[in-house]
């Protein structure tokens, strides 16, 4: 009997050739190969006389082989070979393509199945290429059945991981299950060893969805329970506890230049709750672009900062992290009264100080750290830069940032930090009294009902579903070529009347095929915007005599001095950063700023009414929902322009969703229906099993494997009774990294 942990290079039969293309597809185990699931299967269960076939069907037939010979064509080196079979009701010939190996194996008086594609020529049918398989003793593999297809690779086939799969799977040692028998019995589902036999081998195709449902429930079932014990071991941690004053918070809404919306008010309360527990908050505040999460977000630190706690406000750019600070500027009134410099902006290129009399300045970066680490800045916003360092490092500079009392981490657009990030700044900041700060955690990617109940299912979660009173819906058109000209009319109509336009591109600048190595593969993607080339042409010959910029990801961030963008079109120039870009663009000094996507998150100009997205086909649904929401941000009537020359189903499906959504939130359930949550999520960014990613459309069986997790750990928290489960899940979590 064959073990699940031998070493496919131990196993008899299978060459070195065969062992470096499994390695490729990641194969280099038993337990690799078994669990190498098919992606669907060919129906070849029926077996049809051969005066029943049809042109265009597939199908199996068996018969005895008349006759077999090898010739070449008249084309140089193409071998062909030619059999002819009989049954009992006539015979058909069959051809092969530069197989001349077939004539050792398929001799005249053998009987063998054939199953392929009926094909006709000339008023003659005949097999094009079918797959063969002798009849004999063993089973049938290849032929005669339901046959399971792959995920493949160069130089290894279905039919190779078919001839290795099934004499392994006869004498593969059984294994214990680790679903616990009452949920395998609940919810009808196989056990583990029938599973894997079924889903490589059905016999009908009712047992092989049988199986798929036992692995889909069994992927989720393991992230359920991996979320619920994440979620119950933070319940066990301790965190300072953060007491808000009724009177100090009717103060500080008071103070504020905006009334807050009802679930802006909801989100904070819940927050408010959460910080005067003892348990580490875990939240994640939900909302549509422009809801005013960063204001709630902004109101919770200035609340615990009041409370003598520090808040770090992490972001993933410095665009992002430099928008956090001004909003904070524009909220520091209700903390005014503490005559000390509150509020703290770090990134790699700056670090700056605002003080409690709205004086801004600059400060060398150890000195803040000073000031953090005494306790002198009760809220700093920063990037990576706030967790960046070691800690046994020789130099000052090298070590991470240090908090006295850090009591509130909140991160913005957590799905682009990577999980190491945000582990290494939860591990940094537990105190010396080991005590956690609480987390916030704050996303306008909206999340279907699905990934909120597994991906997200450690967090809690507030959502604010209304946008700030005053804002008008935005205008949502999709620009086929022949309408470009109304487009640029549009948006030369708005900038006339004061208003300003981001146009979105998909490239940097145009491939060069000339050095390139693969000419054709660049020239596919020719058709794509790119920014440099969309500059020149709306800068020169569209809009001349209107003030256009550049802005990418290859400018450098900022620079000591800002020199000025000088002249219409100056900010593009060889000294312009991104800083001193989006700073001419909120000034109202350029009227059109052509970029890439790194105006994604964290841009807030109210006096941008036009977001015109080249290439829109291009982005996902989520992407392009972000970018809208950079418009609309004031009283202005706005409108998103989506360009495309694309004229495929799938492309104007998309493009359609995100005109008809009335809200993120149902443009994210058609955005998971219409690209699959590998696409939505980052099937190399989350590490999910296939069959995981696939049941996460299915709200059903998320709900039911919750529901099992819950019912498994009401019993067994720590899984002492369930040692299989608790290995299991072990070995889950170490190939999934969420992000």
């Amino acid at each position: 009997m064959i073990a699940q942990n031998t070493p496919l290079a131990c196993l008899e039969g299978i060459g070195a050739r065969f062992l470096v293309h499994l390695k490729r597809l990641g194969i280099e185990t038993v337990k690799d190969l078994v669990f190498h699931f098919p992606v669907r299967y060919e129906d070849f269960t029926q077996i049809y006389p051969i005066s029943d076939l049809e042109p265009g069907q597939q199908a199996t037939i068996q018969g005895e082989i008349e006759e077999i010979d090898v010739r070449r064509s008249w084309r140089r080196g193409v071998v062909i070979v030619e059999a002819t079979v009989t049954d009992e009701t006539g015979r058909i010939r069959i051809v092969w393509f530069n197989q001349p190996y077939i004539k050792n194996t398929l001799r005249p008086g053998r009987r063998a199945n054939f199953s392929g594609k009926v094909s006709l020529s000339d008023g003659e049918l005949y097999l094009s290429h079918p797959t063969y398989e002798l009849v004999g003793a063993h089973e049938t593999r290849h032929t005669a059945r339901l046959v399971p297809i792959y995920p493949e690779t160069h130089g290894l086939t279905s039919k190779g991981i078919r001839y290795l799969v099934q004499p392994i799977l006869k004498n593969i040692v059984s294994v214990d299950d680790y679903l616990p028998k009452t949920i395998l019995d609940e919810h009808h589902l196989p056990n583990i060893n029938e599973a894997l036999r079924a889903i490589h081998f059905p016999d009908t195709i009712d047992a092989a969805l049988q199986a798929k449902a036992r692995f889909s429930f069994e992927d989720l079932f393991l992230l359920q329970l991996s979320n619920l014990r994440q979620k119950m071991a933070l319940a066990k941690e301790r965190a300072p506890q953060i007491k808000t004053d009724i009177g100090h918070l009717k103060q500080v809404l008071s103070e504020l230049p905006f009334p807050l919306t009802l679930s802006q008010k909801r989100s904070l309360w819940e927050i408010i709750k959460d910080l005067e527990r003892r348990e580490p908050m875990n939240r994640l505040l939900q909302g549509d672009v422009g809801s005013g999460k960063t204001a709630v977000a902004a109101l919770a630190a200035a609340l615990a900062a009041i409370r003598g706690a520090q808040t770090a406000f992490m972001a993933p750019t410095e665009v992002l992290a430099r928008q956090h600070f001004a909003t904070l500027k524009k909220l520091f009134g209700p903390v005014k009264a503490m005559n000390q410099p509150i509020v703290a902006l770090m990134t790699a290129s700056e670090a700056r100080v605002l003080y409690a009399d709205d004086l801004e300045a600059s400060m060398k970066k150890e000195e803040l750290k000073k000031k953090i680490a005494s306790g002198e800045i009760q809220i700093v916003v920063g990037t990576h830069a706030l967790i960046a360092g070691k800690v046994r490092a020789k130099t000052a500079a090298a070590k991470p940032l240090a908090f006295k009392n850090l009591g509130l981490v909140i991160v913005d657009e957590q799905h682009r930090f990577g999980v190491e990030q945000r582990a290494a700044l939860t591990a940094r900041a537990k105190s010396a009294r080991g005590l956690l700060p609480h987390f916030l955690s704050m996303s306008a990617t909206p999340i279907p009902r699905t990934l909120m109940l597994t991906v997200f299912g450690d967090l809690d979660i507030s959502i604010i579903t209304e946008l700030p009173a005053g804002r008008k819906n935005i205008e949502t058109r999709v620009v086929p070529p022949e309408e470009r000209a109304g487009a640029y009319a549009l948006i030369r109509n708005e900038v006339l009347k004061g208003r300003q336009v981001f146009v979105v591109c998909p490239r940097i600048e145009r491939p060069d095929l000339l050095n390139t190595k693969n000419a054709y593969l660049e020239k596919l993607k020719i058709d794509t915007k790119s920014v440099i080339e969309e500059y020149e042409k709306l800068s020169t010959k569209i809009f001349p005599d209107l003030r256009v910029a550049m802005l990418h990801g290859q400018m450098p961030a900022s620079a000591k001095g800002r020199s000025s963008s000088g002249g219409k079109n100056g900010a593009s120039s060889g000294k312009a950063t991104k800083e001193s870009v989006m700073k001419d663009f909120e000034d109202g000094k350029t009227d059109i700023l052509v970029s890439t996507s790194v105006i994604e998150v964290g841009v807030d100009v109210p006096n941008a009414s036009v977001m015109m997205i080249e290439g829109s086909e291009r982005f996902g649904l989520a992407q392009l929902y972000q970018f809208r929401g950079r418009v609309g941000r004031g009283e202005y009537q706005s409108y998103c322009l989506l360009t495309t020359e694309s004229k495929t189903k799938n492309a104007n499906e998309r493009l359609k969703a995100i005109v008809e959504a009335k809200n993120g939130f149902e443009l994210a359930e058609r955005d998971l229906k219409l690209r699959g949550p590998g696409e939505f999520l980052g099937d190399k960014q989350t590490g999910l099993p296939d069959y995981a990613m696939r049941g996460l459309q299915d709200l059903e069986l998320v709900r039911a494997t919750r529901a099992a997790a819950v019912a498994v750990l009401g019993r067994d928290a720590d899984l002492a009774h369930s040692p299989a489960l608790k290995a299991k899940l072990a070995e889950f979590r170490k190939t999934i990294h969420l992000e």
